[in-house]
């Protein structure tokens, strides 16, 4: 009937035909071993037959089959991140200089998200060495120690980047949290400041622990107190960055400096003090921990901050783990130096970026 298109003149589409080696080899008037030199740049062909399978290839969508190919070789050229950071604020950061160092090598990242939960990351674990990765990387969304990721004595290498394990067999990458609250610190202190508080996390967390640490070593090199009044650990939000910084500069308004340990915790203390009528920084500077853009460049006024250059992180993470694909060895935790990030927040005059390279690793 006119108008009625019963669908004769078309092939279904699961009949639609994939090329194969074997297509491209009849097509181009060759041998198979032919078209599998031509393809794979080896051999001695002439460069009419070379340019002839290429060009048979690409009409015919042939793509060859790299599962088979990496089953000879003995490599997948893919890499597995197993990440336990839900909202993947650090693991994202991982993954672009992870993905960098990678790509030089040609080789692709799968990122498995657990969420914290074992199940989920075992189930993770076993389809990334069912796909037969070449390596490991495991994340996490905080410093403290966490069980190792068995692979098995057949598995593939595994290192932890900003995650770290006890097993005295690894090799754990995370950011120098020390050297960065000593960082903040002294920087305070060179812009004028001499009655610094601390607002952070939860005392449970490695980080908020060596944070505090690194400022507190910071304030005794200038012979600065450091009061237990000035000092308050709580979740890491922005509702407790406001709480915390309120009742701080009610109960001692002679504090002229808050060191945070996030930018989220930042954010909320800088909001308490606008309220009261408290100016940032004339009168009480404040410095971040993480330079999440989102939060730190616009927080009114843009925030100082502590960056843990967890791309730079990721980077190394991915070249150290082309060394343990490679066979060579590495253990041991590195910790990367963390550098200071200057706006507005923080009243320094001559407030100059402070930083370090990635090549500056303290091997502790």
């Amino acid at each position: 009937m006119p108008g009625v298109d019963d669908g004769a003149a078309r092939p279904p589409s699961d009949q639609r035909h994939t090329a194969t080696i074997h297509d491209v080899a009849a097509a181009a008037g060759v041998t198979i071993g032919t078209v599998s030199k031509a393809l794979s740049g080896r051999g001695k062909l002439r460069p009419e037959t070379r340019q002839r399978v290429h060009a048979v290839a690409e009409r015919l969508s042939y793509r060859p089959n790299d599962l088979a190919h990496s089953l000879r070789r003995g490599r997948t050229f893919t890499v597995g991140l197993l990440t336990s950071d839900l909202h993947g604020r650090f693991s994202l950061p991982l993954l672009a200089g992870i993905e960098n160092a990678m790509g030089e090598a040609r080789i692709s990242v799968f990122l498995c998200n657990g969420g914290g939960d074992p199940s989920r990351e075992r189930q993770h674990l076993e389809s990334l060495l069912a796909k037969r990765v070449d390596g490991l990387i495991v994340a996490g969304a905080r410093t403290d120690p966490r069980p190792a990721v068995e692979v098995g004595s057949a598995g593939p290498p595994v290192l932890y980047a900003f995650a770290r394990t006890a097993d005295p067999r690894a090799l754990c990458l995370i950011p120098d949290n020390f050297q960065g609250g000593r960082l903040a610190a002294s920087h305070l202190v060179a812009a004028g400041r001499r009655n610094i508080a601390h607002v952070t996390g939860p005392e449970e967390f490695e980080g908020a622990r060596a944070r505090k640490a690194g400022m507190e070593a910071a304030l005794a090199d200038h012979g600065l107190p450091f009061p237990t009044s000035r000092l308050a650990h709580g979740t890491w939000t922005e509702a407790f960055g406001y709480l915390a910084a309120a009742r701080l500069i009610e109960a001692d308004r002679a504090v002229d400096a808050i060191f945070c340990g996030s930018d989220l915790l930042a954010r909320g203390a800088i909001d308490a003090l606008r309220e009261r009528g408290v100016r940032v920084p004339d009168d009480v500077a404040i410095v971040g921990f993480d330079n999440w853009p989102i939060v730190s460049a616009t927080t009114r006024p843009p925030l100082s901050t502590v960056d843990m250059n967890l791309e730079a992180l990721g980077r190394l993470a991915g070249r150290y783990l082309l060394d343990l694909v490679e066979g060579q060895s590495h253990v041991g935790t590195l910790r990367q130096p963390c550098s200071l990030v200057c706006r507005a927040s923080c009243g320094g005059k001559d407030c100059t970026p402070c930083s370090e390279t990635e090549d500056e690793l303290i091997h502790w």
